[in-house]
């Protein structure tokens, strides 16, 4: 990035008695996805691992396969970061059928989708996988994704996505402002690397909603674990997409589908 685009800017903040103290902030910048020379979204999102970001919302958004994906060129602007992607032409028809229109905030998964039936939109269930996780290793997985969470570290208002290997501990974890843009730069950056998403879990700092599993399983990870309860309506798609959904917090571990990939599973 430039001198003009980091992950977080110090500030000077006051307290009651006008005592003026630096506290680190994250940015947000406007990121506009752009195939074949047309702008598909625009997403606020911290500027940092926007390659990652482009590459993983084009797989979770199921617009192209990891081998469709070329050469990522990242443009800033005045304004923000363009993520400029080429696909074959014969993904265009997906991309007409999903253009979003307007700044997505960065607590939005749906933004611009103007259907119902786009929101609910179905997704393809997670290839076989062997993976059986041990109750310590759940706890293991969540902790060792709060030790790779530098920008939290630094402002305390961001959200992680990680993966977890059994035997390896976290191997990629990626952070921002948004919680499915940090789970987007994880899906590009185990696209980039090669690593196989049924060799472990995908592992979040948030709330396990819709479609944060939509997005998983179009990852193809059999296993979501995370420290926040999911929806209802997470459940249910978990359960379609053979995702198994298991938390850990203060009431323990709670697994909410495919409990056989977790070893001594206790049906809820």
């Amino acid at each position: 990035m430039s001198d003009g685009l980091h992950p977080y800017r110090r500030v000077a903040a006051h307290d009651t008695g006008a005592v003026s103290a630096p506290v680190s902030l994250p940015e947000e910048t406007p990121v506009a996805v752009v195939y074949n020379g047309s702008t598909q979204a625009v997403m606020m999102a911290t500027p940092a691992d926007i390659e990652d970001f482009a590459r993983g919302f084009t797989l979770t958004e199921g617009f192209a396969e990891a081998h469709e994906i070329g050469e990522v060129e990242i443009v800033e602007q005045p304004n923000g970061i363009e993520a400029r992607i080429w696909l074959p032409e014969d993904k265009q028809a997906a991309l007409d059928a999903r253009r979003r229109a307007q700044v997505g905030p960065v607590g939005c998964g749906l933004c611009g989708i103007d259907s119902l039936a786009q929101a609910a939109r179905e997704v393809r269930a997670v290839p076989a996988s062997n993976l059986v996780l041990a109750p310590s290793e759940i706890a293991a997985a969540l902790q060792a994704l709060r030790a790779m969470q530098p920008l939290h570290d630094e402002t305390r208002a961001v959200h992680a996505a990680g993966f977890y290997v059994p035997g390896r501990g976290i191997v990629l974890a990626r952070e921002d402002v948004g919680r499915h843009n940090a789970l987007d730069k994880l899906a590009g950056a185990m696209a980039a690397a090669g690593t196989d998403p049924a060799s472990g879990a995908v592992v979040l700092t948030s709330r396990l909603s819709l479609e944060m599993v939509q997005k998983t399983a179009m990852i193809g990870a059999p296993v979501m674990l995370s420290v926040s309860q999911p929806t209802a309506h997470a459940v249910r798609l978990a359960e379609e997409a053979g995702v198994a959904l298991v938390t850990h917090n203060r009431h323990g571990i709670r697994i909410f589908t495919h409990h056989a990939r977790i070893g001594s599973a206790h049906v809820l």
